[in-house]
């Protein structure tokens, strides 16, 4: 339920804007509409804040690697949130 919960709160946090961070947050229908191609998966973990903050960490993570969007595969919060995405080009 955690996980479903901080999902859901992940994807609503990406109607927010960060800056300027290159990679967007995509669902797999858009992984499979634009034929996004898999380049690796990030992860973070430690990140005491909200959702949103998660998925700015994540944004940057994606930058650093050269990706233009990613897709979140795995979050939770145990005490401190931990997200791991699928990276795109």
């Amino acid at each position: 339920m955690k996980t479903t919960f901080t999902l859901a709160a992940l994807g609503l946090a990406s109607l927010l804007s960060f800056g300027a961070t290159a990679a967007d947050l995509v669902t797999q229908q858009d992984v499979a509409s634009q034929n996004l191609q898999p380049i690796g998966t990030i992860s973070v973990s430690g990140i005491d804040g909200s959702p949103s903050a998660i998925r700015q960490h994540l944004s940057q993570q994606a930058d650093k690697q050269g990706a233009s969007a990613y897709r979140v595969v795995e979050a939770y919060n145990n005490g401190n949130y931990h997200a791991t995405a699928e990276i795109y080009k």
